[in-house]
């Protein structure tokens, strides 16, 4: 079973499944789904349009250089087989696939370190640009006048305390 590659947006295209688009030179395009084929013949550009795999490793989205990517890379030369070949083939799949799920977490949680910081920020400076939602604006003197009041009064009656 032979799986290719979508032209435009970079997913696979499994058997009995896309569209083909055969160019005038005789180049071979193929896509996932009619979304991506109508898109082509928009003539967009896979980089700029956000959804695509082209756009997401160009801006920084996803893992673009990894030692893991060389062993899915696709070989034309075939092989004698061999049993033990297969078998150790299989095992490193799977240590692979390991390998590079940690690495993909390891990716995204280094983009996502400023995140937390950065919205609490924003939530910080929306309050505080609209605070008047939350208590109305009377109110808000009040509260500081009296709070300021009070611990004027306790001291002074904490000093009365210490002279008698």
């Amino acid at each position: 079973m032979r799986l290719e590659k979508c032209w435009f947006c970079s997913s696979t295209v499994y058997p009995g499944h896309g569209i083909q688009f055969v160019r005038n030179d005789a180049k071979i395009f193929r896509f996932c789904r009619s979304k991506c084929h109508k898109n082509f013949k928009m003539k967009r550009n896979p980089r700029k349009v956000k959804w695509t795999k082209a756009y997401r490793r160009l801006h920084g989205k996803d893992m673009t250089q990894d030692a893991t990517f060389e062993f899915e890379r696709k070989r034309n030369r075939p092989e004698r087989y061999d049993r033990n070949l297969t078998e150790n083939t299989l095992k490193a799949i799977k240590t692979i696939d390991k390998v590079r799920f940690r690495r993909e977490e390891t990716h995204h949680k280094k983009r996502m370190s400023g995140k937390l910081a950065k919205e609490t920020k924003e939530a910080r400076k929306e309050l505080d640009q609209q605070i008047n939602l939350i208590k109305a604006p009377g109110a808000m003197v009040k509260d500081t006048s009296s709070a300021k009041v009070t611990v004027k009064v306790q001291h002074e009656s904490d000093e009365n305390r210490m002279e008698e």
